[in-house]
């Protein structure tokens, strides 16, 4: 099915050292393995990137996600809240 042909596009254009961190994440963090995989297969796909994929890349990817840095500690969100005073009429 559509899983197995996933696996072996990954495996395909992975390096080895690439494959076995991505495999230690997916064991923490299945979810953001998985937003990775998915980049790895667009970027291949498109011609961005050029297998196999190091983990050099692989780690650029994962920062990207990240929002950043890999010491931040996620995206920030900002909450913009309507200001309260537009209601005296």
């Amino acid at each position: 099915g559509a899983e197995e042909k996933r696996k072996s596009m990954l495996l395909s254009v992975l390096s080895p050292e690439a494959r076995e961190r991505l495999g230690r994440i997916s064991t923490v963090k299945p979810e953001k393995a998985r937003q990775v995989e998915n980049m790895i297969i667009q970027a291949v796909s498109r011609g961005q990137v050029r297998p196999p994929v190091d983990e050099e890349q692989l780690i650029s990817l994962l920062e990207q996600i990240s929002g950043g840095s890999a010491t931040s500690s996620g995206p920030s969100i900002t909450i913009k809240r309507k200001v309260a005073d537009d209601d005296d009429w």
